[in-house]
């Protein structure tokens, strides 16, 4: 006769695999729970920062004044000749209705940043900011010489 033993308890495997279950599902809710007004922010600057060196470049190539202005529903780029495909024109809205650009001594609504033709501009800087949370906000700048990028840390 043989005597088998039984194991109680759980291996070092098991317990493991369970606390690498409760590692993911803990950084899925903290990916969840992120501030989505910032995201939306950050997101909305960063296009608008690609679309600055978009027309900017465009002011380049053609050697006429481009003039980015904002406006109270969004924003708009003045001359840049109309493109022969409309699908080309640069947009003139934010992606999200909440973001504006922020009230202040230093940013009027009325901002207007030159963008060429010259390929060295005045440093210039905008800072987009929430409608319902006035305490969030986003900046992105350029030197003249760099392009216009979303300042790390901004208020």
């Amino acid at each position: 006769m043989t005597k088998t033993s039984t194991s109680r308890g759980f291996t070092l495997l098991e317990l493991l695999v369970v606390v690498a279950i409760i590692a993911m599902a803990s950084a899925g809710v903290g990916f969840a729970m992120r501030d989505t007004s910032q995201v939306q922010l950050e997101r909305d600057a960063e296009r608008l920062a690609a679309l600055l060196e978009s027309a900017r470049a465009r002011s380049r190539v053609s050697g006429v004044p481009v003039r980015w202005r904002a406006t109270p529903t969004g924003f708009r780029f003045e001359g840049l000749a109309p493109s022969a495909q409309p699908d080309s024109d640069l947009p003139e809205q934010w992606l999200d209705p909440d973001t504006r650009v922020a009230d202040g001594p230093a940013t009027a609504p009325a901002l207007t940043l030159l963008l060429g033709p010259d390929p060295i501009i005045e440093p210039q800087q905008v800072e987009l900011t929430s409608r319902t949370q006035p305490g969030k906000s986003v900046r992105l700048a350029t030197d003249g010489v760099r392009p216009f990028a979303v300042l790390a840390g901004a208020p």
